[in-house]
């Protein structure tokens, strides 16, 4: 994981979701056919002095209901969205809401809500649930790019790597974005600190080499102990 995003993280990870909703408002302009998609090569210097932008003049992308615009953080956009409550519930829960609130820049691709109703029945119950914030934590910054990546950025068969240290590879077929398979159903929500997309599916990082480590250091505290039994019975 990348030193710096990850010193982030942890210094922020005590502060409550109460601290990221001061100031937020419910306003909803136009519908889903209104979509002002915001467009740019990865160049983050635009999001400079944003938080004086009047949001009638800001160029915005609809996602649940609500309005995502460039003078707000990622997580003040994000707790607007009817389709991501899931998803907000989850990042507070593992004390990562003013990480993501951080200067960064970050690109998250936010699972909508169906997408977590669509993991096997329990699965988001269990992630919520306090003694296991670390394997919660370790399913969200799966979801995070250090960087901010529009789908300007984005190229069939790019390599990211994210804050949890696996890699996420994007394809493209048709006219669709995909990130591990996940469609990316609306992109390029722009905000202060990064850039959303987001996607119908949860994306979840490989644990086989972690649970290759454990195998193999469970075999070499076996061979230690057959090993301090031969030696017993060589002075015995």
């Amino acid at each position: 994981m990348n030193t710096k995003y990850l010193i982030a993280l942890l210094a922020a990870s005590s502060v409550l979701l109460a601290s990221c909703s001061d100031g937020m408002t419910d306003t909803t302009i136009g519908t889903n056919d209104d979509i002002v998609v915001v467009e740019s090569e990865g160049n983050m210097d635009s999001m400079d002095n944003m938080d004086d932008m009047d949001p009638m003049q800001e160029e915005w992308v609809m996602i649940g209901g609500a309005m995502m615009v460039p003078s707000k953080d990622i997580v003040d956009n994000a707790v607007n969205s009817t389709d991501h409550t899931t998803l907000v519930a989850a990042v507070t829960a593992a004390d990562l809401v003013e990480a993501l609130k951080w200067e960064g820049p970050f690109t998250v691709f936010a699972p909508t809500n169906s997408a977590f109703d669509a993991l096997p029945d329990g699965t988001v119950d269990t992630l919520l649930e306090p003694e296991n914030k670390g394997d919660l934590t370790n399913v969200l910054t799966y979801h995070v790019v250090p960087g901010a990546y529009t789908s300007a950025d984005l190229s069939d068969g790019l390599v990211l790597t994210t804050l949890q240290g696996d890699t996420l590879t994007f394809s493209y077929d048709g006219d669709v974005w995909m990130v591990n398979g996940a469609i990316i159903e609306i992109a390029d929500a722009i905000s202060t600190n990064g850039v959303t997309h987001s996607i119908d599916g949860v994306l979840l990082p490989s644990m086989e080499d972690e649970s290759m480590d454990e195998e193999e250091m469970d075999d070499d505290m076996t061979n230690e102990d057959e090993m301090d039994d031969d030696m017993t019975n060589e002075d015995a």
